[in-house]
């Protein structure tokens, strides 16, 4: 048979270029063929349609006719508002400041307004994933930027020892005087040097414990303490800013602070008790179960009461903790628990053989983790990791009970006004939550899904 081929001319067959891809049946291309697919392929697909379609009917048309078409648009008190059946935005526009800055003195505003400009300022290039300089940026984003907030919120110009333990008569006694070391108060140099031990102490009980490498830790601690310095030298140098107390802020200025406080710290510190957990060190490992199951076990609501209210009932005669910084550890550490569960997660999710490949490498137990494991973990487990931020967002409310007006706290306030008392103002002041409070959820979640595309997370090749 190949000989009568190779006569008649005939060889064999090599195809060189690859057939185009064919387009799908014309059933399925386009908005027909996806709605085809998905809302009506089946019972149980035209069910929920139906169901879905009659659901919306019933809230989105009274929704945007209460919010939009019957709604209240100008006007100065509830004589604007008092007969209507919509919305009322002149509301939402008389106590809009209020409801951004609580009671922060209005000719001190720009300050917090500097604070959110140069924080989207910085989160933008770390959302970017080509942007440049990432490493500058998050040096200056994580740890430069909150010394910067803080100043600008509060004034500066006091110890940060007084400012978060408050004032012990004996220490007053030698601290009060204006004497100087190398041109720096005696302040700066005991917020230092307590500072400092806590800082070297930590670092070197995480070296000893978790077997890290020497110089990482030790680069670490260099960096910690420069940014100490950093953050003591602003909080003691007058920069001629009035003083603004915390129990004056409130609004969406106290939900952003406890929620970024509360991510920020969440995740490192998460990150850190899931390894702990993990550990065959047996105390690092009895102490990462004791603190997971105890915050897991005890409602955020409580861990706030008790902070505010019993934690100052333990402290010695003259020690105060400032409130809002009680409130701020009480999250950190609650959202800490949570994140370390679905860190451990994503441990678990990762096989054998990718230990065992960088114990060929000859790589050291945090050369591992740093670069073979935990970044294949935490892509696992973005939704997750997101879900928790998600909801440590939401429950920023729950500081309400501890006498914190967080941003719905404000807008409950302001139903108290007599001049803006209507049938309506109730319902305007939450809608008008309910649309900021998914804004920054719903920007969260796209992002989650944009980063776990990028990172084709959940594909299995």
């Amino acid at each position: 048979m190949s000989d009568i081929a190779a006569e008649a001319g005939i060889g064999p067959f090599v195809r060189r270029e690859l057939l185009a891809a064919n387009l799908p049946p014309p059933a399925k291309r386009g908005l027909i063929g996806w709605a085809r697919e998905h809302l009506i392929s089946g019972p149980f697909n035209i069910t929920m349609t139906i169901l879905s379609v009659l659901l919306i009917l019933l809230i989105v048309p009274p929704l945007v006719r209460f919010m939009l078409i019957d709604a209240v648009w100008t006007g100065d008190n509830r004589e604007a508002c008092v007969n209507a059946s919509g919305a009322c935005w002149p509301f939402v526009k008389a106590k809009f400041g209020q409801f951004i800055y609580g009671f922060y003195p209005i000719a001190e505003r720009w300050r917090p307004n500097a604070v959110f400009a140069l924080g989207a300022l910085l989160l933008a290039p770390l959302l970017i994933p080509r942007a440049p300089f990432k490493r500058l940026n998050a040096i200056l984003f994580f740890g430069v930027f909150p010394i910067v907030a803080f100043v600008l919120l509060t004034g500066g110009n006091f110890s940060l020892f007084q400012f978060i333990i408050g004032r012990i008569v004996p220490l007053a006694y030698f601290v009060g005087p204006p004497w100087e070391i190398m041109g720096l108060t005696a302040s700066f140099w005991l917020d230092y040097l307590i500072s400092s031990v806590l800082i070297v102490s930590l670092t070197a009980a995480i070296a000893h414990f978790l077997g890290g490498n020497p110089r990482a830790v030790a680069r670490m601690a260099s960096l910690l303490l420069f940014l100490l310095g950093l953050a003591l030298l602003a909080c003691d140098f007058d920069f001629g800013l009035v003083p603004v107390e915390t129990p004056a802020w409130g609004g969406l200025l106290v939900t952003l602070v406890v929620a970024v406080t509360g991510i920020v710290v969440s995740l490192p510190l998460g990150i850190l008790l899931a390894l702990g957990r993990r550990s065959e060190l047996p105390a690092v490992k009895a102490f990462s179960i004791v603190f997971i199951e105890f915050w897991r076990g005890v409602p955020l609501i409580t861990v706030l009461f008790f902070a505010t209210y019993m934690l100052p009932l333990f402290l010695p005669g003259g020690l105060s903790i400032n409130g809002l910084l009680r409130a701020l550890i009480g999250v950190a550490l609650f959202a800490a628990a949570y994140m370390a569960e679905v860190v451990r997660g994503g441990l678990q999710a990762i096989p054998k053989g990718q230990y065992e490949g960088a114990a060929a490498l000859g790589l050291g137990y945090w050369q591992t983790m740093g670069q073979v494991v935990l970044p294949q973990a935490l892509t696992l487990v973005i939704p997750g990791i997101v879900n928790t931020f998600i909801g440590l967002f939401k429950d920023t409310t729950l500081v309400l009970i501890v006498a914190i007006f967080d941003f719905l706290g404000q807008i409950r306030a302001a139903f108290t006004d007599p001049n803006w008392s209507t049938s309506t103002t109730l319902f305007t002041g939450f809608a008008f939550g309910a649309v900021v409070y998914f804004i920054f959820c719903f920007s969260m979640s796209r992002y989650s899904m944009f980063v776990e595309r990028r990172l084709s997370a959940g594909k299995r090749h």
